[in-house]
């Protein structure tokens, strides 16, 4: 957000605070808090699919 209102007040010369630039960003542009899911490259939807079908009922039994 800091950067945001560093570029406005050199756009516009008029300086906004944090909560002006949260207003500006999220109702009139609409736009959202995002953040990144964190998953693996390596990741292996079908492996992971496979162990919770048979390993994870094995392991749990031993309970």
């Amino acid at each position: 957000m800091e950067r945001v209102g560093l570029v406005a007040e050199r756009v516009t010369g008029v300086r906004l605070s944090k909560a002006s630039v949260w207003r500006l960003l999220t109702g009139r542009l609409g736009w959202s808090l995002q953040r990144p899911e964190r998953r693996a490259v390596e990741r292996d939807e079908s492996e992971i699919a496979r162990w919770i079908a048979h390993e994870w009922p094995r392991i749990k039994k031993g309970r």
